[in-house]
């Protein structure tokens, strides 16, 4: 085996994704949605053959090892298949393995090996994961838990010994008429509002604080030990979907539909309270990990970092299924193959690496309606435009493999003027006006401005804004006063540094809006064609592609100044 393994993750199921590793330290990943511009495309055959290997040039080269996850769907009964694929696209090894990892434990290893910490619990905790059958982990389960799922695990780690152990999972038989756990109150919360559910439940945590969480008089969830249920009075509510129709139809009220988002926030952050401390007083371990779909909830990681009874925690920006590619790779990199991984998620920008003859082939072909220049100073020229109210798009570097746009496929504005946000929401991402946008700051004063107390690279974590820069910053600060914040230091983000310090020299502000770089419905933006065809297709005004600058020879309204926001619908 060579000294630098190369090992393949691979999440078979919502979220699709492929993972690469490059020796002890270097991991690429890229989600399946991005390639296919179908937000939480599901995996499927010819996904490494089509989708993978075209954009990953990584994967044609020598392979030590794959390592599958599946979760609860029909796709793992497709494995011989999938197997037969592998060998037919990439240059395996002769003695090359293929594995399965269950599905919490490709989550916890994507939260503690690339986590800071030597000794963590672990909490998973999603809809649904592997079932009982297909554990690979030791954990003792139940009589007859075979065809039971998996919905939360909890574990301690030590990265000394390489030990995992699961102390406890819950399990649940998938009968949505009597749901348990939190991943599945959270998914039918969601579900009242936008019956698809998937990809939601970001909407029902913006939705949340315009609620009053007791106008419903709905209890707390049972929460018995490590185990979650749902109380009758909450099933009921459940079923009165008739009554939430606002987004859909627009009957009903917004006012109601807040107030039970706002009741259901609550349960879910007092239920999930109780779960990490019933994990403090089983581990004693003095940190947290924690990853699954739920740990995507801003609000309730803010809560966790505030008040939980570990010193730390660590939500790695990948949490959800997609993130799980990342945490096959390092499984196959750690248990099977004995390796030690280096690699620590310090930023997330782990798409494949920029192909300059592209960005140069985009720039000479662009259609009429557009024009690029390449300013001597790219950061001052996209100063002057967030300057006079313009929304500029930034395109750079390695593509984030999370869900949260850190800087690399972003929309940048103005956070001091009052209705960018509407602008960006309504001219831009083509979604609800309550949907809030998230800051940028320099690292050196995000406490001057926000109730933080260490860094957040990820904008993974609601944090409060100080009462006396919430006027100053309208357009990033939430109507209960919060935000998610991204702090920006030079070592993982340069441009973005240098271009918030030319921000700040201008204005005085330290603070720029950031948002993901895609139009109404679409996953982030992978390539430069996408990127310039989402400059084109929506009211931005430019989209910088370092060295170029791109914009529109008819530029769009000017939120305050051409353009006014529209009456809200509630």
């Amino acid at each position: 085996m060579a000294d630098t393994p190369r090992v393949v993750g691979i999440n078979r199921t919502q979220d699709a994704a492929i993972a690469v590793t490059r020796g002890a330290s270097a991991i690429y990943s890229v989600q399946k949605e991005r390639i296919s511009r179908r937000k939480h495309h599901w995996g499927r055959l010819g996904d490494v053959t089509d989708r993978y290997l075209p954009q990953m040039p990584l994967l044609s080269e020598p392979v030590d090892l794959v390592v599958e996850c599946y979760s609860s769907d029909t796709e793992i009964q497709n494995l011989g298949a999938y197997h037969d694929e592998l060998r037919r696209s990439l240059t395996l090894k002769p003695d090359a393995e293929i594995v399965l990892v269950s599905h919490h434990l490709a989550h916890l290893y994507s939260a503690f090996f690339p986590s800071p910490f030597d000794l963590a619990a672990g909490l998973i905790v999603d809809a649904q994961g592997s079932p009982a059958r297909q554990f690979t982990e030791q954990v003792t389960l139940p009589a007859g838990a075979s065809e039971l799922m998996e919905i939360s695990s909890f574990y301690s780690c030590a990265r000394s010994t390489g030990r995992v152990e699961c102390h406890a999972k819950q399990l649940w038989d998938g009968d949505w008429s009597r749901p348990v756990g939190l991943g599945c109150f959270y998914s039918l919360l969601t579900r009242m509002f936008w019956p698809s559910g998937e990809g939601n439940e970001g909407k029902v945590m913006g939705l949340a604080p315009f609620g009053d969480p007791d106008a419903h008089g709905l209890p707390d969830l049972d929460v018995r030990e490590h185990e979650v249920f749902i109380p009758d009075a909450w099933l009921e509510a459940f079923k009165e979907r008739e009554r939430y129709r606002f987004f859909l139809d627009g009957s009903g009220s917004f006012q109601d539909c807040a107030n039970f988002a706002a009741a259901g926030q609550r349960a879910f952050e007092n239920g999930l309270r109780r779960l990490v401390e019933w994990l403090h007083a089983r581990t004693g371990a003095p940190n947290l990990v924690f990853a699954g779909g739920t740990a995507l909830n801003c609000t309730a990681n803010g809560m966790l970092i505030r008040e939980s009874p570990f010193s730390d925690v660590f939500i790695p920006p990948s949490p959800h299924d997609g993130g799980t590619a990342v945490g096959c790779a390092l499984y196959g990199l750690i248990a099977c193959l004995g390796r030690e991984s280096a690699f620590r998620w310090t930023n997330d920008f782990l798409g494949p690496e920029p192909d300059l003859a592209e960005i140069e082939a985009a720039v000479s072909t662009l259609p009429d309606d557009l024009v690029s220049e390449r300013p001597a100073d790219l950061a001052a020229a996209m100063v002057d435009l967030l300057a006079s109210g313009r929304v500029v798009g930034l395109h750079q570097g390695r593509s984030e493999s999370g869900p949260r746009a850190l800087g690399n496929r972003s929309i940048i504005a103005d956070p001091g003027r009052p209705e960018m946000q509407d602008y960006i929401n309504s001219e831009v991402k083509g979604r609800e006006w309550f949907r809030p946008v998230a800051p940028l700051v320099l690292a050196d004063h995000a406490q001057r401005i926000f109730d933080v107390d260490r860094p957040a690279p990820f904008m993974q974590y609601a944090a409060g804004v100080h009462p006396e820069y919430r006027e100053r910053l309208p357009g990033i600060t939430h109507v209960d006063g919060s935000a998610r914040l991204q702090t920006v230091e030079p070592v993982n983000t340069p441009f973005l540094h240098t271009l918030l310090t030319a921000w700040y020299a201008r204005t005085d502000s330290p603070v720029l809006i950031n948002t993901s770089l895609n139009g109404p419905g679409d996953p982030l933006t992978e390539t430069p064609e996408q990127s310039i065809r989402t400059l084109r297709t929506t009211n931005m005004h430019a989209l910088a592609l370092p060295p170029y600058l791109i914009r529109k020879r008819t530029e769009p309204p000017v939120p305050g100044e051409g353009w006014r926001r529209p009456q809200r619908p509630v």
